[in-house]
């Protein structure tokens, strides 16, 4: 029974984690889109993250207010079924939205909430993505001078590396427009960071051929985690540095003349990330002859103390 019980307690997260693959996770900090979900939930799919925005909003006497810096984040919730959004201004205001897809309406409903100001119900947006690419959501909402129209609120200019976002009243038949507050927002320092990391993984990579060429198998082994596992071919798999150490000695026969790694795609996942690519060298055994060889792998990298190592590796060769 006591076993039964320890068994049910460490497979539960397990089956747990499978079971919610698609919520945010170290892996995936920002979720991932469930393949279950309507298509349009990739509507939002080139803002999921956290972009750096100007917020600028219209004065009473009608003239636009200094911008105030904001963190727009978007991620993916409720098993990869819907998207969750927060902003966080620097003035110490903040809102957030929940934005779902029913196909039976064939538009999105998006629940606002904010602070300070606090609602018991939460007002809906509904729309569309349109075929110029702009999402655009209305809210019915009178003017001050009681003439019927629609709070609007349009996402634009939509890539990878940001977006644009502009609320405005409009009339019945949207012939009268009248902007009230539009919000600029880059993934620039995302991106830097991701450049950054990227360039940290080349080094690494790098200098794990040198180490390899020059048989120092001690920068070879930190190279990777503490709890790395290595997946060699024809061999089972190999856990943890010490380990991972005593394998590349044991194969260390033949002097390696030359070793280059290239990764043909780096993405990232939080403190994670995954590569893939081909690598190719050339060593000489103890009678003198000369081999080439080439072949193909991945990695998962992941960052350890600061620094990116190898903690899942596989590769085996290709024919010359």
């Amino acid at each position: 029974m006591k076993i039964a019980n320890l068994l049910s307690c460490l497979l539960l997260p397990l089956l747990l984690s499978a079971q919610f693959e698609y919520e945010p996770s170290p892996e995936h900090p920002f979720g991932l889109p469930n393949p279950k979900a309507p298509e349009a939930l990739l509507d939002f799919a080139p803002m999921i993250g956290e972009c750096e925005c100007q917020s600028q909003t219209r004065n009473a006497d009608q003239t636009w207010a200094e911008p105030v810096d904001m963190v727009w984040r978007f991620k993916y919730i409720m098993n990869g079924m819907g998207i969750q959004d927060e902003t966080l201004k620097k003035d110490g205001t903040y809102s957030g939205s929940i934005r779902q897809f029913i196909p039976d309406s064939t538009r999105w409903f998006v629940h606002y909430y904010s602070y300070p100001r606090s609602s018991p119900s939460l007002p809906t947006w509904e729309g569309n993505k349109g075929k110029d690419g702009n999402i655009v959501l209305y809210r019915e909402q009178r003017a001050p001078n009681g003439m019927d129209g629609f709070y609007r609120l349009t996402f634009y200019e939509i890539d990878e590396q940001g977006f644009k976002w502009l609320g405005e009243w409009v009339n019945t038949d949207e012939s009268i427009v009248f902007p009230t507050w539009k919000i600029d927002c880059s993934k620039g320092k995302q991106n830097k960071g991701q450049e950054k990391d990227k360039k940290a993984i080349l080094e690494a990579v790098r200098k794990f051929s040198e180490a390899y060429m020059a048989a120092d198998f001690e920068t070879v082994a930190h190279s990777y985690t503490a709890d790395a596992k290595i997946f060699p071919n024809g061999a089972p798999i190999i856990s943890g540095r010490e380990a991972i150490k005593k394998w590349w000695i044991q194969g260390s026969g033949s002097k390696v003349l030359h070793h280059e790694i290239v990764p043909e795609e780096i993405k990232f996942f939080g403190d994670y990330a995954h590569d893939y690519g081909y690598y190719q060298g050339k060593s000489q055994n103890k009678e003198g002859q000369i081999s080439e060889w080439k072949g193909k792998y991945v990695v998962i990298w992941k960052k350890e103390d600061g620094n990116w190592r190898m903690y899942l590796d596989i590769w085996n060769r290709v024919r010359n």
